[in-house]
């Protein structure tokens, strides 16, 4: 059970330069990462547009506490770490969840509503198997790197690379993201697997965007348009774009969408 206070997670925020508009936005990154994947691109544009943006680092993740523990914390140690940071701010805002964290907003939105959340190349409705089970025949070089990342080891830059990135990326930039990613719970990876799928039917409650990419590897957007399916609602999937929609060259074509979803929803 966590017993930590708000104050103990990393939070990376952008705040507009007037007032902000009455919701604001959380952002929720994925297996392997923490709060800086949503730093270069997604806070600041956002911020720009009128929004308060804010990306939580979960437990044992980037800054936050417990990263010696990492192995201990489940999917529902993430959703209470996500539970714990809604509750911190002024209004219920719109999550924004990327691969893990899409699968971690899934989880919270069984038990709570929310002004509408985002789902972005997230683990679908199913679980992982699907994927792992792809990934295995499809890219095995691919596969064997994250599990060794998972168990603590390192892998490659250009493990890295084709992980996240269908587009080019700057040698420096791949530096940076490769000095910040980290290993994953292998609890949070078996719950994602077997145990505790979302249901979806109570999930259905909450204004969903669903978001995939045409070259993802990790989760394929055939699995994406499955997702959709589960929630009945459109998948958009974005050409020559790869896992890591938000650090891509083209990062401010699924933006641009999700600011233009926010209107069209109120929020």
């Amino acid at each position: 059970m966590s017993t930590k206070s708000p104050e103990d997670y990393e939070v990376l925020s952008r705040l507009p330069a007037g007032k902000a508009k009455p919701t604001p936005l959380l952002f929720i990154h994925g297996a392997y990462a923490a709060a800086w994947c949503w730093e270069d691109h997604f806070l600041p544009y956002f911020a720009e547009a009128g929004y308060a943006a804010h990306a939580l680092s979960l437990s044992g993740h980037g800054g936050s506490p417990g990263r010696r523990h990492l192995d201990s914390f489940s999917i529902a140690d993430y959703v209470r770490d996500v539970s714990t940071m809604v509750d911190r701010l002024p209004t219920p805002p719109v999550l924004i969840g990327h691969s893990m964290g899409g699968f971690v907003v899934q989880k919270y939105l069984e038990d709570h509503v929310a002004p509408g959340a985002v789902l972005m190349c997230a683990v679908p409705p199913q679980g992982l198997m699907s994927a792992a089970f792809g990934l295995m025949f499809s890219k095995p070089s691919l596969m064997k790197d994250m599990n060794n990342l998972m168990a603590g080891g390192k892998s490659s830059i250009e493990t890295l690379r084709e992980a996240l990135f269908a587009q080019e990326v700057s040698l420096d930039d791949l530096k940076r993201y490769y000095k910040n990613s980290q290993s994953e719970s292998h609890r949070a990876i078996w719950d994602m697997s077997l145990f505790g799928m979302p249901r979806t039917h109570r999930i259905k409650r909450t204004p969903l965007l669903v978001q995939g990419a045409e070259f993802d590897h990790l989760i394929p957007s055939s699995l994406v348009e499955m997702t959709a399916r589960s929630y009945d609602v459109e998948a958009h999937i974005f050409p020559a774009m790869g896992h890591g929609l938000m650090l891509e060259k083209d990062w401010q074509k699924p933006a641009r969408q999700i600011l233009d979803w926010l209107k069209e929803i109120g929020a």
